[in-house]
């Protein structure tokens, strides 16, 4: 199994290509950057751009997104669920599971706790 797992956010944007089942292994790590300058909606654009380039390199048989819980600022809730839209999208698009998970439940899966 492949999965492309999404750390959504605006202005760095954490994406990880993870494939196996018992022993995952590690095949790509980056942050999709984009310019604070620019518009939300080119920005978009470009975390759009670069999570479609994944998918298509990559090929992974599950988009997982971190879900955005709420912080005490509204406007990086905001940009980080647009991000997140994003990703949702680009793996439905694709045809692809889209899952949601909140950072305690990957640590929990993945070191057997939710304190990891």
């Amino acid at each position: 199994m492949r999965v492309l797992g999404v750390d959504p956010g605006l202005t760095r944007c954490g994406v990880a290509v993870v494939e196996g089942r018992r022993t995952p292994l590690l095949r790509h790590i980056g942050v999709i950057r984009t310019d604070a300058t620019l518009d939300t909606a080119r920005r978009l654009v470009e975390v759009e751009r670069e999570i479609t380039a994944l998918v298509e390199e990559w090929l992974p048989d599950v988009v997982a997104v971190e879900r955005v819980f709420a912080q005490q600022n509204l406007n990086t809730v905001i940009g980080t669920a647009q991000a997140a839209g994003i990703a949702m999208v680009v793996g439905a698009r694709s045809g692809i599971p889209v899952a949601q998970h909140t950072p305690s439940e990957v640590k929990a899966a993945i070191t057997g706790s939710a304190r990891a």
